[in-house]
This record gives C-alpha cells, sequence and structure tokens, in this order.
C-alpha cells in the first residue's frame, strides 16, 4: 500500500496564523481552499489539502509575498518535535542533518538536501507535490523559514551567500532582500541556498547531548510510525538523499539504518520492483548532475566521491544518464 503524503497540524496551523495576520478568518479561508474546520482537529492533512489552503490564503491577501510573510513566522512551534532537537544541535550544519533526518515529522511535501561545494555547501530543497502542482509561496516560505528558526534557535541570521529559486520572481526584491539579505537568482534549476562552511560549522553555546538523545529517541518513536506503511523504496530514497556519504553507501548500511536485515530489505524491495543498486544509481546521478551544472570540481574528484573505481566507469555512468560526455553536458548546460 502507497502512504498518502501528509503534513503535521503544526505547520497547517501556521499557514492560518498567517492568513489571521491579514485579517482572514479561518472560515474563509478554509471555505475558500474547499475544506472544513472539523479537519483542523486531524493530526495530519493530505498534502494536496494544505496546497488549497496555500492557493486559498495567497488569493484572498492578494499578497505577492505571502510565502517570505509565512516563513518570517515560523517559529519551534510550526516545527513540532524537531524544534526541540534542533535546540540541542552542535552547529548549524548538525542542526540541517536533524532537519533531514526527521522532516517527515513535519511533511512529506519535500526533502533537504546538504551537497558540498568547496568552502560551502547548497542546501537544495526538493519539493515532493502530490496531484496539485506546489505554489511557488510554499517554495518560498520553506528557504524564508530557514532564516527564520536560525535566528529563533540560535539568535543568529543564516547568511547565504546565494540563493536560488526555479520560478518567477513575484515580490519586490526590497521584500526577498530584507529575509536573505543577498538577492536571489530566479528561475534557475533548482531551490537552495549557498552557505559558507564558516557560518554551518560555528559551534552552538547551547548544544546539550543528553537533552538531544531523550528528543532524538521521542522522534524515532514517531517517525516509526509514520513509515510503518510507507514503501519500502521511498524510506531508503529519504535515507539516501540525507546520508551524508549516500553515494558510497552500502545496502547493509542501508538495512542496519531502517532496523532491517540486509536480505529482507532486499526482499521487500524486490515485492516494489526495484533494488538498492538501481536507487544508488539515481542517488548518484542527482549528485553528478548536481555538481556538473554548479560546482567546479573536477571530473576525477566527482568520480571518486561518487564511489566509482576509476574515471572511465564515472563516464561511462554519465553517458548513460543523459546520452552525452560530462564535458559535453556541461558545455551544453552552460551554454543556455
Amino acid at each position: 500500500m502507497i502512504t498518502e503524503a501528509s503534513v503535521a497540524q503544526s505547520w497547517v496551523q501556521t499557514v492560518l496564523a498567517a492568513g489571521e495576520d491579514y485579517g482572514l478568518s479561518r472560515e474563509l479561508m478554509l471555505r475558500t481552499a474547499g475544506l472544513s474546520l472539523e479537519e483542523c482537529r486531524l493530526e495530519r492533512w493530505p498534502i494536496d489539502h494544505i496546497t488549497r489552503l496555500w492557493r486559498a490564503v495567497a488569493h484572498l491577501s492578494a499578497d505577492p509575498g505571502m510565502g517570505l510573510t509565512v516563513g518570517r513566522r515560523v517559529g519551534p512551534a510550526s516545527i513540532n518535535i524537531v524544534s526541540f532537537i534542533l535546540q540541542s544541535a552542535t552547529s548549524l550544519r548538525d542542526a540541517l542533518l536533524r532537519v533531514q533526518k526527521f522532516q517527515r515529522l513535519i511533511s512529506d511535501g519535500g526533502r533537504l538536501q546538504l551537497l558540498p561545494a568547496g568552502d560551502a555547501a547548497w542546501l537544495i530543497y526538493h519539493p515532493c507535490q502530490g496531484e496539485l502542482a506546489f505554489s511557488h509561496h510554499q517554495i518560498e516560505a520553506v528557504l524564508a523559514a530557514l532564516v527564520s528558526l536560525s535566528v529563533r534557535l540560535n539568535n543568529t541570521p543564516l547568511q547565504a551567500r546565494q540563493v536560488c529559486f526555479s520560478h518567477a520572481r513575484s515580490a519586490p526584491l526590497e521584500r526577498y532582500r530584507a529575509i536573505f539579505r543577498v538577492e536571489p537568482c530566479f528561475e534557475q534549476a533548482f531551490n537552495g541556498l549557498l552557505i559558507g562552511n564558516e557560518h554551518l560549522d560555528h559551534p552552538w553555546p547551547q548544544a546539550d547531548v543528553h537533552l538531544a538523545a531523550v528528543h532524538t529517541q521521542i522522534a524515532h518513536a514517531r517517525l516509526q510510525t509514520l513509515d510503518s506503511d510507507k514503501p519500502i523504496s521511498l524510506r531508503v530514497q529519504a535515507w539516501l538523499s540525507s546520508h551524508p556519504n549516500a553515494p558510497r553507501a552500502s545496502r547493509q548500511q542501508a538495512a542496519q539504518a531502517l532496523g532491517l536485515s540486509e536480505k529482507s530489505l532486499a526482499r521487500r524491495l524486490q515485492a516494489e520492483h526495484t533494488h538498492f543498486s538501481q536507487l544508488l544509481d539515481e542517488q548518484q546521478r542527482q549528485q553528478a548532475l548536481h555538481w556538473a551544472a554548479h560546482s567546479d570540481i573536477s571530473w576525477s574528484e566527482m568520480a571518486h566521491r561518487l564511489g566509482y573505481s576509476d574515471l572511465c566507469a564515472f563516464h561511462r555512468a554519465f553517458v548513460r544518464w543523459t546520452g552525452q560526455t560530462p564535458a559535453a553536458w556541461r558545455r551544453q548546460k552552460n551554454s543556455r
């Protein structure tokens, strides 16, 4: 059975509260979205429900920067138990890795990926929409929320070197600059923030290892409840996307992380007509294309990071993925 993607009620309440700041009543917002007040009693909403709500609030508020407004008001209450884990993090990098691990407790509507880029790292947001296409406000809210949470958790703004959105600009540039302190690039290949390693690894003084362990245990229990009916292939994909060394990960490591034997993992993946090497290959493809498009990493270094035995093996894989050699693909990408 495929479990329907969903979002925590705490995130729903954040959007409704933002709508109330515009002077909109909950009844009006929900009615416009084709929803009822009764549905606010649900612990989680289907992803398409929250998309309808976003569209309704954007329409009623007539604010082209509505997503930025919602993102700025995001606080610990918006992300439930995950906020307690983050308050005990040792650094921003540590906090982001914890978000990657437990973000399903907030929403299935997207995933975060941290990709090295020299003396910095790209924090990429991959939207995972339902049948309804996401509003660009939803994407802007996530990136703005990351900045807001950094301030609330450590009293330090998240200073991005670059900000990218895949959609066209909708609000005045001043509103983006007020949040990100840099002018974003629009209509790019991805949504993300480029953050310097000096910022990612600066120690957070409030780190508490013992308290973090307690909150992590609680979060793990809640995550297991959510994952009980989720297809194993999606669980493996989520683990690979959050694993810091995913391209070189093994089936044994994945099985251990998911609490399964290696044979059990293989059987369950086979029942879903896939296998670990296929999922790993897709993860390698995504990272290779991102590095090829957005970094100056050498092909030999890229091959090493992706776990290939030599450069020839990497070239063969790249041609299989794209129909072109890495150099030809990069030239074509840069010429657009």
